[in-house]
């Protein structure tokens, strides 16, 4: 269950965005992202600029079935990019997205990628796709990334709750290797005032993967601060790390983590 109103995620992708936006001023985006390999910062973001604008033709059109994403995926004419150009059109392209979304409300039917879908999980899943791709950028160009803990937290939900859909195995047969007796997966934030609980359990021992927010004994226990919990299960950061203690299993940890990939 998401922690927001439909309102404060399309007003959370723009100012991710305009974060976004700040941070890229003035810097050298033929950087490298080491996060996502084979595209420098300004690849980057006219790929995070052209997911919004194929989510908002999504939403805009109520599409029934998937919309060409071509321009979001090719990214090689994009290797010299220019803040002062493409800042304004990433702030653009995120104010038309949230402006479509309050215009369509969060229960018009509609495709999209995992089940029943509504415009609702647009407005969430582009505000963390917003957030997290802000951190590739801001890590790559040698900053600091932080992220509001209310934001992190419904991140580290959403990733949660699409991670443990049961689809998944229809899809991805081999997900089933990672149910087994006695799996089950702690992430606790050792930082901030969570309203329901700063930690999740993933537990891997039934049927189907579920996760819940709780305190339990587990096979592998991750512990830190939370924005580096939300990028660890990413895959944006490594565990254990810097900011990040491993207790336990982490082979066990290694393969979830594989296996639920995405983003």
């Amino acid at each position: 269950m998401s922690r927001f109103r439909h309102e404060q995620y399309c007003a959370a992708i723009v100012e991710q965005t305009e974060l976004l936006r700040s941070r890229i001023e003035g810097a050298d985006l033929t950087v490298d992202v080491p996060s996502c390999p084979g595209w420098n910062v300004g690849q980057l973001l006219r790929h995070l600029g052209g997911a919004q604008r194929w989510a908002e033709e999504v939403v805009r059109t109520r599409a029934a079935g998937p919309v060409p994403d071509a321009h979001f995926r090719d990214l090689s004419a994009y290797t010299h990019e220019d803040p002062a150009v493409v800042g304004p059109w990433l702030v653009e392209g995120a104010e038309r997205l949230a402006r479509t979304l309050r215009e369509a409300g969060p229960d018009a039917p509609l495709w999209t990628p995992v089940p029943d879908g509504t415009p609702a999980f647009y407005a969430r899943r582009f505000t963390h796709e917003t957030a997290v791709h802000r951190a590739d950028a801001t890590l790559a160009l040698g900053a600091e990334y932080t992220l509001d803990e209310a934001v992190a937290a419904d991140a580290m939900d959403e990733w949660m709750e699409l991670g443990s859909l049961p689809f998944h195995f229809e899809v991805h047969p081999w997900m089933r290797e990672l149910l087994g007796e006695g799996r089950t997966i702690q992430l606790i934030a050792s930082d901030g005032q969570l309203e329901n609980g700063s930690a999740w359990l993933v537990d891997l021992t039934g049927e189907t993967i579920s996760w819940r927010r709780a305190h339990e004994k587990a096979a592998v226990t991750v512990r830190g601060p939370l924005t580096e919990l939300l990028l660890a299960v990413y895959r944006r950061r490594p565990v254990p790390g810097e900011r990040l203690d491993v207790l336990g299993d982490a082979k066990l940890l290694d393969f979830w983590l594989e296996r639920v990939s995405f983003g």
